[in-house]
């Protein structure tokens, strides 16, 4: 094609509310295609391992509604990846499940396209055993038992997509896959060059955070082969050389390149230009096909059932023998509350949120006590046990034998439901993409 793809960025975290006048006025430009992502890692293990979204289910139809039917009245292409939050089996289902009930209340009719992400446990196994499986960051090695024991997906790159569209569908719900597959796969195959289509969706997927001020209203990529322009539709948020720039390197550990089970994208030769105070446009990057496939796998397993106690302090004799209390009361609780259970103090004001202790003390402080055990009932019996020792322990220059601490709420333990962990986040090298991902057609 010749003439400038319009691409529309319709939410970055579709089921949180797409914010409709900039969705609409994206719409009224004729987009060539509508991409949406609808999950991610970011919210923890939680949702993955259980299969649930995280997000509202009703304002989740209400966002499925919006790029549905806007889709189907531009007869032009929807894709959504990572449905359902971790784009597991139920959650793919799940968002499946919305797709078709909109579709019968709207009286639409159109090809829709569903692929999995899940992956089989003994595949990863046999990779760990092959030496075809690198850690990414620091994270223990999964034993077979681990695995087996997990809720596994795999990223999804274009291949999948593409698979989808050879179809003939006309809508695509994917589970997990990269953000950039969702926006990157129609304009490869319409012949624009990787390196552009592949850069504006790093950057689009995210609608227009790349923006200032930044936001999460609809944005247009325009590409064409020599370059490509991002607009927010929102008249309000302006796309600007820095800003663009900067979200090039979101979620990156590496500025300058951005892996894909397909290639690498290199960004050290990209430029970006000022169109108008609204628009910026760049080029320059580079894309270097793979010659070792790799997937990204995630993995969430079960580990227990969490109570937490919440209490604050601002006594700081307290505050200051923090370090000796905590350790203490754990001890003293073990010995007496006979269950297996864990605990994971967070001092909130001093080391909840730092990965160090400040150098000046802190004048009042949160304490977040997680507990996770077997059972609801053993996770509550033991913080039951810690709470009271903590609230009469005796340290060095105690003025009060209770009152130390203070509770926000009664009862101070408060359930907090299943307890996951991740237990692969990991590169798995793979012979072949083809089949890894199957893709299912059903006519709406």
């Amino acid at each position: 094609m010749s003439e400038p793809l319009r691409i529309l960025s319709a939410s970055g975290q579709l089921g949180y509310g797409i914010p409709e006048p900039a969705f609409r006025a994206g719409l009224a430009r004729a987009p060539s295609m509508i991409g949406a992502d609808m999950g991610s890692v970011d919210p923890g293990p939680a949702y993955l391992g259980a299969g649930k979204m995280a997000t509202d289910p009703s304002m989740t139809k209400r966002d499925l509604r919006l790029i549905l039917t806007g889709a189907r009245a531009l007869g032009v292409p929807l894709l959504l990846g990572t449905a359902g939050t971790g784009g597991s089996r139920p959650q793919l289902d799940a968002t499946l499940e919305m797709i078709r009930a909109i579709a019968r209340e709207e009286g639409l009719h159109f090809r829709l396209a569903s692929i999995a992400a899940d992956i089989d446990p003994e595949a990863v196994i046999a990779a760990q055993s092959a030496g075809r499986l690198t850690p990414l960051g620091r994270i223990a090695a999964p034993t077979p038992a681990d695995i087996r024991a997990s809720r596994i997906v795999g990223q999804m790159g274009m291949s999948a997509f593409s698979s989808a569209l050879d179809q003939g569908a006309d809508v695509i719900i994917a589970g997990r896959a990269c953000d950039t597959a969702i926006f990157a796969t129609i304009p490869i195959r319409l012949g624009y060059p990787p390196a552009l289509a592949m850069h504006m969706a790093k950057i689009i997927e995210c609608t227009s955070l790349c923006c200032t001020p930044g936001g999460r209203d609809a944005i247009l990529g325009h590409l064409t082969h020599e370059e490509f322009t991002l607009e927010s539709m929102n008249p309000i948020r302006h796309a600007t050389p820095l800003t663009v720039a900067a979200h090039a390197l979101y979620e990156q550990d590496n500025p300058y390149t951005v892996g894909e089970p397909e290639g690498t994208l290199h960004l050290d030769g990209a430029t970006y230009h000022a169109v108008d105070e609204h628009r910026t446009s760049s080029h320059g990057a580079r894309w270097e096909p793979a010659t070792t496939l790799r997937i990204k796998i995630e993995a969430a397993q079960h580990i227990g059932e969490r109570v937490v106690l919440v209490a604050g302090s601002a006594d700081p004799t307290f505050i200051a023998a923090l370090p000796e209390i905590l350790p203490a009361v754990e001890a003293t609780t073990r010995s007496l509350y006979p269950a297996e259970f864990q605990l994971y103090p967070r001092i909130y004001g001093q080391s909840g949120v730092n990965l160090w202790t400040p150098t000046s003390p802190a004048g009042e402080v949160c304490l977040f006590i997680e507990c996770v055990a077997a059972s609801q009932e053993i996770a509550r019996g033991a913080l039951t046990v810690f709470k009271q020792y903590l609230l009469h322990h005796g340290f060095p220059g105690r003025l009060s034998t209770g009152g130390n601490i203070a509770f926000p709420l009664t009862p101070p333990e408060l359930s907090a439901g299943s307890a996951y962990r991740f237990s692969l986040y990991h590169l798995m090298t793979v012979d072949t993409l083809d089949g890894l991902f199957p893709v299912e057609i059903e006519t709406l």
